[in-house]
């Protein structure tokens, strides 16, 4: 029986059998010897047997035998292997098996006839080139379950080329990919796994070109004394002797080309090494497929993320024709620097919308900065939107700026500017025009840049008329209006509406509702919500906290019969139904009746007579049914 002195650089020694037709050596744990030295590489040296004698070859490591460099070499009795700081002393006689149980530990010891009939049996007839590449196969296997779950690309280009120019027993190795046809390097490691500099200007050369034309692989025994490619660029600017390079495909087009090179030695690799580096690139090429491919998803699902949250409108929800309208609007307006009305009733969003404008807007990096009207005192609101300079006024004890100065950049937000008194609605007017405020008790001016959003519960139109809002003021605020409309008239947008509030307060009360009864759905569509969403919102609130069931009902909203609106008749609903959708379309083309009935498909003298109705009933004169009255 042979064994294995071994002599690490600590000065320990141990005595390990060698009873497996390959054993392996390194500092790695995984190995049948570790070597307990850190100049050793994890995996550097394994020992054969063929039936006849006993080989030491490299897995990458530098090592000697009797004082000379070897990459392999044929054991006798007495031969003393150096690797790294360690030597191993070979010998033919059996070792003492009490020394081995004491001093190696019980998994390397254990390399028994049961383990070796169930792992290596099948080697038994092979000689130890053989053995060597089943090591080979063993750790290319290993290699890839290691890397199988890395999407890095950058990391697996250097991981395949570090165990490339390993198993080959390379000096640098380089892994070239296509790109739009051209070859393009993307990885250039050396032995000590160190990144090679300036590789794309050393490896432009003849022998790439010719497995890229060929798609074979190819070895070069020496390539400094070989005709067709002594004059390459990579083999001078490199100093190559040994080449191998072998095309890396993938579903049978060129995908890339994986080179490595020794520049020490000559017929340094043999044919049975280009077919393991052959196979190493089918694993590389399937490696990297799946990381490229796993990347390209992520990179479309950033992209798709980008896109949804463009398309978003922040956290306004709702699809009914109404908001449609509205969104097309906003897309209008916002990259424009206009000033814009929101009216609506109270409730229905008008903030939100204004932060969406501001937020699709040019000045979206600039601040939003909110002033409600119609909270603040009159006799601070001047000081609250233009500030004050010190002493102004009992208890100005020092400068202050106001909204406007704040907004300079962004958008300044006028909430309920129906509020407004009217004596201050002319400094409002004169800031607006000349973009210029005057501070409380200061005369000089201040250059403003903002952008105005104005929103308002009232009919400003009437409000004029009363002279309660002045209307040079109006107009300079209505430049472009945006209504919203309330929420009776959204239709299913009230059920979306309470599906987002209700799952957002189970989230964050970690309550058990999770949905609507049909009846409280029903309920839901049938009340008028004069609250609008402020109301549906804080009716849900409500319901998420006090409710034990995990679908709420119509009581749990406080959605009573008496509270909800009449069931209207069926005829007198769709009389009113085409009604409003006549006047909807009529408003859309500012009155144009021939537009509008070709819009709605149907006669000219449909939309006439719908016109005659609505004049009937304003005058309140009859007006009797014309037969065979065209119905939508």
């Amino acid at each position: 029986m042979a064994s294995l002195t071994v002599r690490t650089p600590d000065g320990k020694v141990r005595t390990v059998s060698l009873l497996k037709r390959i054993t392996s050596l390194g500092r790695g744990p995984d190995n049948d010897v570790p070597l307990e030295d850190s100049a050793v590489p994890p995996n550097a040296l394994h020992v054969t047997y063929d039936g006849t004698r006993y080989e030491v070859g490299s897995l990458g490591a530098t090592f000697h035998v009797n004082g000379k460099r070897r990459d392999n070499h044929a054991l006798s009795t007495g031969d003393v292997v150096k690797v790294g700081g360690t030597e191993l002393t070979f010998s033919r006689e059996d070792a003492p098996r009490e020394s081995v149980r004491r001093e190696v530990p019980e998994r390397e010891v254990s390399l028994s006839a049961a383990s070796a009939q169930s792992s290596d049996s099948h080697t038994s007839e092979l000689p130890g080139v053989a053995g060597r590449e089943l090591v080979l196969l063993k750790r290319l296997t290993a290699f890839s379950e290691r890397l199988s779950g890395t999407y890095d690309v950058d990391r697996i280009l250097e991981s395949l080329l570090d165990e490339a120019i390993e198993v080959t027993r390379a000096d640098k190795g380089f892994l070239i990919l296509m790109e739009s046809g051209e070859p393009r390097v993307k990885a250039a490691r050396n032995v000590a796994r160190e990144n090679i500099e300036d590789a794309v200007e050393k490896l432009s050369d003849s022998i790439i070109a010719k497995v890229v034309k060929d798609q074979r692989a190819i070895i070069v025994a020496d390539a400094l004394d070989a005709p067709e490619f002594k004059a390459s660029e990579s083999v001078v600017n490199l100093k190559v002797h040994s080449v191998m390079c072998v095309p890396v495909m993938h579903k049978g087009d060129l995908f890339g080309v994986l080179y490595v090179g020794n520049d020490r030695l000559v017929n340094r690799f043999e044919p049975k090494s280009l077919d393991m580096l052959t196979v190493f690139a089918a694993q590389a090429s399937l490696l990297l497929q799946n990381a490229l491919l796993v990347n390209d998803l992520k990179l479309d699902n950033t992209e798709l993320r980008r896109k949804l949250e463009d398309q978003r409108y922040g956290d306004i929800v709702g699809a009914c024709q109404g908001m449609r309208d509205v969104y097309k609007r906003i897309d209008k307006i916002a990259p424009t620097d206009i000033s814009v009305l929101i009216t609506g009733e109270t409730g229905t969003g008008k903030e939100l919308i204004a932060r969406e404008i501001h937020r699709r807007s040019p000045r979206t990096k600039g601040p939003f900065i909110t002033v409600n009207c119609g909270a603040i005192p009159e006799n601070l609101l001047e000081s609250e939107l233009f500030g004050h300079a010190k002493g102004a006024f009992t208890g100005a004890v020092a400068t202050r700026p106001g909204k406007f100065q704040a907004a300079i950049g962004g958008t300044l937000f006028l909430d309920e500017i129906g509020e407004m008194p009217l004596q201050l609605q002319v400094k409002l007017l004169r800031a607006l025009q000349d973009k210029i405020v005057y501070k409380v008790g200061e005369n000089r001016g201040e250059p403003v840049d903002i952008r105005v959003v104005a929103a308002t519960n009232k009919i400003l139109e009437e409000e004029v008329k009363r002279n309660a809002f002045r209307e040079d003021l109006y107009y300079r605020l209505n430049v472009v209006t945006v209504k919203l409309p309330p929420l009776r008239e959204r239709g299913e947008d009230v059920i979306v509406l309470g599906r987002f509030f209700l799952q957002k307060y189970s989230r964050e009360f970690n309550a058990k509702a999770r949905g609507f009864t049909p009846a409280a759905a029903v309920a839901m569509k049938k009340y008028g919500w004069p609250g609008n969403i402020r109301e549906l919102e804080n009716r849900l609130k409500k319901a998420v906290v006090l409710a034990d069931k995990p679908l709420l009902g119509a009581d749990d909203l406080d959605l009573k019969p008496e509270n909800l609106e009449p069931i209207m008749p069926l005829l007198q609903a769709k009389e009113e139904f085409q009604k409003r959708y006549i006047n909807e379309v009529l408003a859309r083309n500012n009155g144009n009746r021939t537009k509008t009935a070709k819009d709605l498909g149907v006669d000219p003298r449909t939309i006439f007579r719908h016109l005659e109705k609505l004049e009937a009933e304003k005058t309140g004169r009859p007006l009797p049914p014309e037969e065979g009255e065209e119905l939508l």
